[in-house]
C-alpha cells in the first residue's frame, strides 16, 4: 500500500509548499480592513492625522499579518511532519531504493567478482569446485562459471552435477588446429589458448563482468582466497602500474616462506598465473593480439607486460594437484607439489594495504634489499650467520643467477629476463629460517629479455 500511496505523499508535499508561497504573498499584499471602508471624503478629513495614525495602522496590520502567518505556518508544520513520517516508512520499506539513480546504486553495491574455472578432461575438477563452494562467502558476489573444452563426457557429468551452484558453459569448437610441423606435439597448447580466448570473451562480453579470477581445474583454494581478491580488487582497478593479482608464489614451498607472515604481500614483475585476477580493460587491450599458443609465456613478454606488475602473496592461496597435463608434469615433482597452501584466514579487507602503492613499495623494498649484508651461498649453507636477516646474495649474469638459484633451491628459469617471483630483478625467499634476497647489483634499471 505504501508504494501505491507514495505519489500522493509526494504530491501533498508539493501542494504544501506551493500553498505557503501563495499565502505569504496574498497576506503581505492585502490592504487593511479600515482603509478599504473609508470614502474619499473621509480620507481627506484625516489628512492631518496621516503622519501618525497611518504609520500606526501599518504597523498594526504588519503585526496582524505576521501573527496570522505564524499560526498558518504552525498548522502546516504539523501536516509536513505527517508527510515526513509517511515518507520515512516508505523509505524503510525500500521505496527509495527504486528511486535512486543508477550511479548511486552502482557506487554503493559490492562489486561482483566471478570465478572462471577452466576445465577439460579432469574429473578431479570436483576437488577444485568443492573447495571453491566450501570457502565462497556469497554465491551472488562470487558466481562460479565453469568453461569446459575437450568434450570429455565424465568431466562434463561432474560439472553438471553441481546444478545451480554454478554456470556451466562449453567451448563449441573442438576441432584440431593446424600447427607448424615442429609444433605438432604442442597441439594441446594451441587448444588451450583457443579455449582461454573464448572463455574470456564469454565472461567479459557475454556476461558483461568487469573483472574475473581465473582458476584452472587442478587448483585447490585457501580459506581466505575470496577475501584476498576482494581486498586487492580496488587496488588493481585504481593502480595503472598493476595488471594482475595472483594467488600464487612460485617459490612458495614449505621452508621457503615465513609461516608467521601469512598477511605479507609483494609486487612482482613475473606473471604468476595459477589463480589470478584481471580486468575487462586489460582484456580489451590484449584480446586483439591474443596468441595461438603458449599464452602464459606470451603474457610475460615485455610488449604485453609493459613494465606493469602483479601482486602476489608470501604464502600461496592456491595449490596445484594436477601432475598430468600438457606440460607433462614439468616442475611438478621438483617444485609444485611442495607448495604450501595458506590455512590461516587473513582479514585482508580490514587491513591497510597502501604499502603496495608503487612509490611507497619501491622506496621500502630497495632500502631493505640493498642495506642487507652481502653474503655467499656458502655462508648461508654453513649455518654460521647470526640473526634472521635479511641477507643479500648477488648475481650479475643469467648464468650466475641460475647457478645461485639452483644452489639455494629456488626456481632458476627466466622468462624474457624476469626471474620467477622477482621484482626489479630481486627474488625474496626464506632459506633455513633466514630472509634472503637473490638480487642484481645496486642500480638495476631494466630487464634484459635475452636472459632466458
Amino acid at each position: 500500500m505504501l508504494r501505491k500511496r507514495s505519489p500522493l505523499i509526494i504530491c501533498g508535499a508539493f501542494i504544501f509548499v506551493a500553498w505557503n508561497v501563495i499565502l505569504f504573498f496574498v497576506l503581505m499584499r492585502r490592504p487593511s480592513t479600515q482603509g478599504a471602508l473609508d470614502s474619499p471624503d473621509e480620507l481627506g478629513n484625516k489628512g492631518d492625522r496621516a503622519g501618525g495614525d497611518q504609520f500606526g495602522n501599518i504597523m498594526n496590520e504588519v503585526m496582524r499579518v505576521a501573527n496570522a502567518f505564524e499560526a498558518e505556518i504552525e498548522s502546516q508544520k504539523k501536516i509536513l511532519l505527517q508527510i515526513q513520517s509517511h515518507w520515512s516508512v516508505w523509505e524503510n520499506k525500500g521505496g527509495v531504493t527504486a528511486a535512486k539513480s543508477k550511479s548511486q546504486a552502482e557506487h554503493s553495491a559490492p562489486v561482483v567478482i566471478p570465478i572462471l574455472v577452466i576445465a577439460c578432461n579432469r574429473v578431479t575438477v570436483k576437488r577444485c569446485l568443492d573447495k571453491l563452494i566450501e570457502h565462497r562467502p556469497s554465491a551472488e558476489l562470487y558466481p562460479i562459471v565453469v568453461s569446459q573444452d575437450c568434450g570429455h563426457a565424465e568431466t562434463s557429468d561432474v560439472i553438471a552435477s553441481y546444478g545451480s551452484q554454478l554456470t556451466y558453459i562449453k567451448q563449441p569448437d573442438l576441432s584440431d588446429i593446424s600447427v607448424p610441423p615442429q609444433h605438432k606435439k604442442f597441439q594441446g597448447y594451441y587448444k588451450i589458448s583457443r579455449h582461454y580466448r573464448w572463455a574470456f570473451n564469454q565472461v567479459f562480453n557475454t556476461f558483461s563482468y568487469s573483472s574475473v579470477v581465473v582458476v584452472e581445474d587442478d587448483l585447490e583454494v585457501a580459506p581466505d582466497f575470496f577475501e584476498y581478491f576482494r581486498a586487492l580488487h580496488p587496488i588493481l582497478k585504481s593502480d595503472p602500474t598493476l595488471w594482475c593479482v595472483s594467488a600464487w608464489n612460485d617459490n612458495g614451498r614449505e621452508g621457503f616462506v615465513d609461516p608467521g607472515k601469512a598477511s605479507l604481500l609483494y609486487r612482482t614483475d613475473f606473471f604468476p598465473g595459477l589463480g589470478w585476477m584481471f580486468t575487462k580493460d586489460l582484456w580489451a587491450e590484449i584480446e586483439p593480439k591474443w596468441p595461438a599458443s603458449f599464452w602464459d609465456d606470451w603474457m610475460r613478454q615485455p610488449s604485453q607486460r609493459r613494465d606493469r606488475s602483479c601482486i602476489r602473496p608470501e604464502i600461496s592461496r592456491t595449490l596445484t594437484f594436477g601432475r598430468k597435463g600438457v606440460s607433462l608434469g614439468q616442475f611438478y615433482d621438483k617444485y609444485l607439489r611442495f607448495i604450501k597452501l595458506n590455512t590461516e584466514f587473513v582479514p585482508f579487507t580490514k587491513m591497510d594495504l597502501s604499502y603496495l602503492e608503487k612509490k611507497k613499495y619501491d622506496e621500502s623494498f630497495e632500502k631493505e634489499v640493498y642495506s642487507a649484508s652481502v653474503v655467499t651461498v656458502e655462508d648461508l649453507q654453513s649455518g654460521k650467520l647470526t640473526g634472521s636477516g635479511p641477507f643479500r646474495v648477488q648475481y650479475s649474469s643469467p648464468d650466475s643467477f641460475k647457478t645461485l638459484a639452483r644452489n639455494l633451491g629456488v626456481m632458476d628459469d627466466l622468462k624474457s629476463g624476469v626471474p620467477r617471483a622477482g621484482y626489479r630483478g630481486v627474488v625474496p625467499f626464506l632459506f633455513r629460517g633466514k630472509r634472503v634476497y637473490l638480487a642484481p647489483p645496486a642500480g638495476w634499471s631494466q630487464y634484459d629479455p635475452s636472459w632466458s
